[in-house]
């Protein structure tokens, strides 16, 4: 598998010298960035890892990543970001509310967390000119994490699918949920189906790549990360028809599979879909509406109601928020969604601005998959896989850095 940088469209522009210049080093700062996400909550595993231990490696994963990129950016230089700075003014919120101690100690480490964590992305903004170099480095990252799943099954397959989760695939080796799993294979089918459209990768990424996190994706039966990259492919793609004739076949291919299965397999879709739950389970969203109404309609205090509670583990009652939007207005309250809001708009006009180009198609990926996620998923208001997706959107939008159009690059040769 090779995800190639050959026939690159000659660097222009005042950007050329950190262009030329990205370190290795780089990808291993995005890389800890990942793994500073991944979670601690999870499922039973061949070897019992204590939750603080996992707590300190991944928390250890972003102070590392934070001082190898001050080792890469010793005088400090940051490029100025829409989405950094107010990624920026929620941590200040954050910080805030989390200082009133509502969510107990632990939401002053978590604000710590995301502090760490947004100084290191901007550490590695003058860098974001380079963008799909950064969407390599996250395909690279992510793969790795789903090899690891891949192994836990292999040594481990009734753990890794075991009762607990109902058959669905978790993590064997690592503590990782069937949502997160789903999340992480659905965002490296996506980009690198679009890197193979832009021409920056060979069909032998999609096959050795995008297969075995299809079959993942699957397995985990995670519908929201499904539905969201099937959304977030179908707009990505359709940004590139105008410049791409391959993105016009896959579109084509695309539709033509799609209505085979409504046809063929809709049946079998429809039981996959519903994974087994009927009636009020199903229209519930598996008991989520439940939580969503008393969160909604708890009394709170005005503070409360305008800047939240704090960084929690994104739960109420003991049961998961499961949405983002809710979960940013518990903890961080209507200031929080405003920001929240605010960033995503953003990124949304910046990406209705910029010319067609597979950066431009990778980005409205990125943000068309949060934004279907963030309904039945948390994520926008901490560190999290979500932030670190719209940051990698918000590098692929930076004005300056040279732009790729999708028919200027020949097809990398087959590894």
């Amino acid at each position: 598998m090779r995800l190639t940088e050959a026939n690159r469209d000659p660097p222009t522009g005042p950007d050329l010298p950190i262009r030329r210049r990205t370190p290795r080093l780089v990808g291993a700062v995005w890389a800890l960035l990942i793994v500073n996400t991944l979670g601690s909550q999870g499922p039973e595993t061949i070897i019992t890892i204590p939750r603080p231990v996992i707590q300190m490696f991944t928390m250890g994963a972003v102070l590392a990543a934070f001082g190898l990129a001050l080792v890469l950016n010793p005088r400090l230089r940051i490029r100025p970001n829409v989405y950094l700075f107010l990624l920026s003014l929620l941590l200040v919120v954050s910080v805030a509310s989390s200082a009133q101690m509502e969510a107990g100690y632990g939401a002053l480490l978590r604000s710590g967390r995301l502090a760490v964590f947004v100084a290191t992305l901007w550490l590695l903004s003058p860098w974001f000119a380079d963008s799909l170099r950064f969407v390599r480095y996250h395909i690279r990252a992510l793969s790795a994490v789903l090899a690891v799943v891949a192994v836990g099954i292999i040594v481990a397959p009734s753990i890794a699918l075991s009762e607990f989760y109902e058959g669905r695939l978790a993590g064997a080796i690592w503590p990782l949920s069937p949502p997160q799993i789903g999340f992480y294979a659905a965002v490296v089918i996506g980009l690198t189906i679009l890197m193979w459209l832009g021409g920056r990768a060979d069909r032998w990424s999609v096959v050795l790549v995008a297969g075995p996190a299809t079959i993942l994706l699957l397995l985990s039966h995670t519908r929201t990360a499904t539905v969201s990259l099937v959304a977030g492919l179908t707009v990505a793609i359709g940004s590139l028809m105008l410049t791409s004739a391959r993105a016009r076949r896959a579109l084509t291919w695309v539709v033509v599979v799609a209505g085979l299965v409504g046809v063929l397999l809709w049946p079998a879709v429809v039981a996959w879909f519903k994974r087994g739950e009927q009636g009020e389970s199903l229209a519930s969203l598996s008991g989520r509406r439940t939580v969503w109404d008393a969160l909604l309609y708890a009394p709170r205090t005005t503070s409360e109601h305008l800047v939240g509670i704090g960084l929690s583990d994104k739960s109420f009652n003991g049961n998961s928020i499961d949405n983002s939007w809710l979960a940013v207005y518990y903890e961080q309250g209507l200031v929080g969604l405003v920001i929240a809001t605010l960033f995503l708009a953003c990124l949304v006009i910046a990406a209705a601005l910029r010319p067609p180009s597979l950066e431009r198609a990778c980005a409205i990926f990125l943000i068309v998959y949060c934004l279907a996620a963030s309904y039945t998923e948390a994520g926008l208001g901490d560190a999290s896989p979500y932030l670190l997706n719209l940051a990698l959107a918000a590098a692929l939008l930076t004005p300056g850095g040279s732009r790729t159009r999708p028919d200027t690059h020949r097809s990398a040769r087959s590894a």
